[in-house]
């Protein structure tokens, strides 16, 4: 049998595992089923695709998105790994030439969606193969509690009956306990098998801003912070999606769109560019981004709260997949409380479905009105724990909070006396006591709520509102006006005579350029010439992956390129000690980027 580190070194080009990697790999290869739970970026694909190659068989990867298959494929080519896939998009002939390499043994690896896996008909053709393990990746998708429920993935669980004597390994990089148990229960998966690897990514950077004319607010994020970086932004609606991409398109942007309802050769082209080309922006609906393995996307941007904490953590997590500095920027209003919370009410869930929905909406609403580490609060959602980071925006600028009960009390009673039907504006304008015809013509100028809240001004007014309507204490009426009426939790408020504590308002301040957006590199070459080398070697690498129709990081991660320019090996044997260089790479690339080192050290 070949040993799980020798093809770590000699495909791969790592000296040792991470984390629990190692534990992981040998229990399965020795037949065991297990759980994994590992962040994104941290190797969860080594934990199958090494034991596929040390057992006996065809891996079978179950994987939600065709579209990003042949990538996937491509880049394990490059390391000399046989894969292939079985998909709607293929011709027959190419099917059944998979079919073949899978039943002959010439594969290490078959990729298949869930919709393909329960067919009958290939249940079948899997009965006739030599299989060495079952893979489930993207394994949220499972469980009923997961972000991401797809009925196709529930029925994964015959696999359990039909292949008993064959490892099962689900993996995923974001699911709270709840989710956990789901997933291990309906894949009949071994509880004292659960390897959790920890949830932080310490090289995101975290920030959530109120929303305030939100294309400045992009278009300043990205040319302040990552002018010449590739990242994706999110958006709530297929039309939001076209006119943000079209929007910063005209702002000079390098900006595609992304969504289900493109026609698939433009979805394709698009992905293909986002994955080949630097300074890419990707905008999209939450469709695009799973099973993405580009390394260096430098931000995720989400212009809509997601519905939950793990939607947040598995889409921003998209970002920094190399270890290097990255962004999650969340712009946020009032209204997307409103709308997410109507999603849920109107759905066709069951009442305690609806129920466990709106306390993940109350926690990622949480998140965005914390005071405190917005890490702490992510890894502590997930059972995980950390110190303040330092790198997120509360840890950076702490927001003040005051005692805000009286200031609920008014706000709720101003609700309450005008009828529970106008939206912010109008309230505001009654509790700054504004003299005005329309306040005048419903005679809301004689409440006694008119004019008792001078205190705060109407930005603060308007910020006060949309932290009472996090709280859950007022709901938006989003199918009318957007008018404010008061829930139950906010008559018991009254009613009890409860507490509150409420942020301040952020003071407006000039931005100032941030720090974290020197250019990554910077921080780990320390001289013009290293930099300039860097330069050198990467040309190199997109003319190779130019040549052949690659990605760029599928040739070499940028980590691998800025070690080759600190360290500037000088010998084949000296490369294989850089990360990401194996003898499989170092055979088919390493000359073109040794003749560019050596003349380097020859010139200097």
């Amino acid at each position: 049998m070949k040993q799980p580190l020798e093809i770590l070194q000699q495909r791969y080009g790592f000296d040792e595992f991470r984390g629990q990697q190692a534990a992981i790999i040998s229990h399965v290869i020795d037949g065991g089923s297990a759980f994994v739970l590992m962040p994104t970026g941290s190797g969860k694909s080594l934990c199958y695709q090494i034991p596929a190659m040390c057992r006996e068989g065809v891996a079978i990867v179950v994987s939600p998105l065709i579209a990003l298959m042949q990538d996937q494929i491509d880049a394990l080519a490059q390391l000399e790994i046989s894969a292939g896939a079985i998909n709607s998009s293929m011709h027959p002939s190419e099917a059944y030439q998979v079919r073949e390499q899978a039943l002959n043994g010439s594969l290490d690896l078959l990729y298949v969606a869930p919709e393909r896996l329960v067919m009958p008909e290939f249940l079948e053709f899997l009965s006739q193969c030599k299989i060495a393990l079952f893979a489930i990746d993207e394994a949220h998708c499972v469980s009923q509690w997961g972000h991401d429920f797809r009925p196709d993935y529930a029925a994964l669980s015959l696999l359990a009956e039909r292949f008993p004597d064959v490892p099962r390994i689900a993996l995923t990089a974001t699911a709270d306990e709840p989710t956990r148990n789901d997933i291990v229960e309906r894949l009949v998966l071994p509880r004292e098998h659960m390897f959790i690897d920890g949830f932080d990514r310490p090289n995101i950077h975290y920030s959530i801003v109120n929303r305030n004319s939100p294309r400045q607010q992009l278009h300043k994020f990205i040319t302040q912070n990552h002018a010449e970086d590739s990242g994706i932004i999110y958006c709530i609606s297929r039309k939001k999606v076209e006119e943000t991409a079209a929007w910063l398109q005209d702002q000079g942007l390098n900006a595609l769109p992304y969504h289900a309802g493109l026609a698939s050769q433009i979805r394709r082209k698009n992905q293909t560019r986002f994955l080949r080309e630097d300074k890419i922006i990707m905008v999209a609906t939450i469709a695009f981004g799973m099973g993405i393995d580009k390394p260096d996307v430098r931000f995720v941007v989400h212009m809509n709260i997601p519905k939950n904490i793990e939607a947040y953590y598995q889409e921003t997590g998209r970002a920094g997949r190399d270890g290097q500095p990255a962004d999650a920027y969340m712009i946020y209003g009032m209204d997307d409380a409103a709308m997410q919370r109507g999603w849920i009410n109107n759905s066709d869930a069951p009442q305690n479905q609806k129920r466990i929905e709106h306390q993940k909406l109350n926690a990622l609403l949480g998140l965005c009105e914390a005071a405190s580490c917005r890490r702490q609060i992510l890894l502590s959602y997930f059972g995980d724990s950390s110190e303040p980071c330092g790198n997120c925006d509360t840890c950076q600028t702490k927001p003040e909070v005051f005692d805000g009960t009286i200031t609920t009390q008014k706000a709720i009673s101003c609700v309450h006396r005008t009828g529970q039907r106008f939206g912010v504006g109008y309230l505001t304008d009654i509790l700054l006591g504004k003299d005005d015809e329309r306040i005048k013509s419903f005679g809301h100028h004689q409440q006694t709520t008119f004019g008792i809240g001078t205190e705060h001004d109407k930005r603060a007014w308007q910020n006060i509102f949309r932290q009472l309507v996090a709280r859950n204490l007022l709901e938006v009426d989003i199918a009318g006006h957007g008018g404010l009426s008061v829930t139950e939790k906010g008559r018991a408020f009254l009613r009890e005579k409860q507490t509150i504590e409420l942020r301040e308002t952020p003071k407006q301040t000039k931005t100032t350029r941030s720090t974290r957006s020197t250019k990554r590199v910077s921080t780990a070459l320390k001289t013009d010439h290293d930099k300039s080398l860097y330069d050198l070697l990467k040309a190199a690498r997109g003319e190779i992956a130019k040549a052949k129709k690659l990605p760029a990081y599928v040739i070499f991660h940028d980590k691998t390129l800025i070690e080759l320019a600190s360290q500037k090996p000088q010998t084949p044997e000296a490369m294989l000690t850089i990360n990401g260089i194996g003898e499989t790479k170092l055979e088919r690339y390493g000359q073109t980027f040794l003749e560019i080192l050596l003349n380097d050290a020859e010139q200097n």
